[in-house]
């Protein structure tokens, strides 16, 4: 045998065992990311950790983007072995992954609404996506549609007269957030620089794609509250006149103390994210580390805990989740037990 194959293998054969014993130093599993996929990760951890074959996995928050970094920065016990995330990986994170030598596959698990809130006390909304957009994107066109200026709307009657004359201030998640991000891109890009005759104009006029319309103010108006979005439902509590961004299940978690804004005519529920008819929705996922799988105690019996409790009986549907449809969550299942690796023409 040429000599060099065989030093190759004894290289990989040193690697495999160096990481089973450090991998082996750590006896749970290790999961971080979306605080939107959290309280349903919590939930299958939970669940699963009744076991007593299996210790309760460690599921920490840290937002969409540090999930996705985090599961990609290595192989080994100092590294997470599921990432979760309720925007969709990039290539360009996926490329990360693979110059770390880290293979994955993507699971689905479900659907969560992104909802603008307010205290039951406070301000009652009903805007569209447009005037939403329109209200908290950094630029908008000036009065001869030739230029994007600063957002100069300071009340929420600038941006539309039918709409309250109070001043604009939400309450949102950073930009480490998927959260953030499907928002900025539903809502901001979308349902407002690409509907918009006057953006329309103003991008084409200049030169600008819709994209850069994802921006969010940074004058007050629009306030990063950080990634536990517990911190914004108190923040709404405490004040009357603000609205906050987040996750549907926190809304549904706190619908004694908040209620949610009607956007383009369709209140927030259950019913209508499942439907379709809520439109500002994403799916939510998590990113399996193949290098873990048979060295992490436990990590087949996490994937499989999740589809017991998944459907729209379940008790994930209980805490606000909502459920895959059949196709899906058939694709989703077999997915957890071949673990197809994760390509960038997937990504497309």
């Amino acid at each position: 045998m040429n000599k060099h194959i065989v030093s190759l293998s004894i290289i990989s054969g040193v690697s495999f065992a160096l990481l089973s014993a450090g991998a082996q130093a750590r006896d749970y599993i290790s999961v971080a990311g979306s605080s939107t996929v959290l309280p349903f990760a919590t939930i299958v951890a939970e669940q699963m950790g009744n076991n007593p074959s299996y210790k309760t996995p460690v599921v920490e928050s840290g937002g969409s983007s540090f999930g996705k970094k985090s599961v990609c920065d290595g192989i080994g016990a100092e590294f997470i072995d599921i990432g979760n995330a309720s925007s969709r990986m990039k290539i360009g994170e996926l490329e990360y992954c693979d110059a770390n030598g880290v293979t994955l596959t993507e699971i689905k698990v479900g659907y969560d609404g992104i909802v603008l809130a307010s205290a039951k006390s406070g301000i009652t909304m009903e805007i569209s996506k447009a005037d939403l957009g329109k209200a908290l994107t950094a630029r908008v066109p000036n009065a001869e549609n030739t230029a994007m200026i600063a957002n100069p709307y300071m009340k929420w009657s600038d941006v539309n007269p039918a709409l309250p004359e109070i001043a604009i201030r939400v309450y949102g998640p950073p930009t480490t957030s998927g959260t953030r991000a499907s928002f900025a891109e539903m809502v901001n890009e979308k349902g407002y620089c690409k509907k918009d005759a006057d953006a329309k104009a103003t991008l084409k006029a200049i030169g600008e794609k819709a994209k850069n319309c994802r921006a969010m103010r940074t004058d007050g108006a629009y306030v990063e509250a950080g990634e536990q979005d517990n911190l914004i439902v108190q923040k709404l509590q405490q004040d009357p006149n603000a609205l906050g961004i987040f996750g549907f299940s926190y809304l549904d978690q706190n619908s004694d103390s908040l209620q949610g804004a009607k956007i383009d005519g369709v209140e927030p529920t259950f019913e209508a994210i499942a439907d379709g008819d809520y439109s500002v929705s994403r799916a939510l996922y998590y990113y399996v580390k193949h290098e873990h799988m048979d060295v992490i105690p436990g990590m087949k019996a996490y994937l499989n805990e999740w589809t017991k409790h998944w459907d729209e009986d379940g008790i994930l549907a209980e805490n606000g989740m909502i459920p895959l449809g059949d196709d899906e969550a058939k694709a989703n299942k077999a997915a957890m037990k071949a673990l197809p690796k994760l390509t960038a023409d997937m990504l497309k």
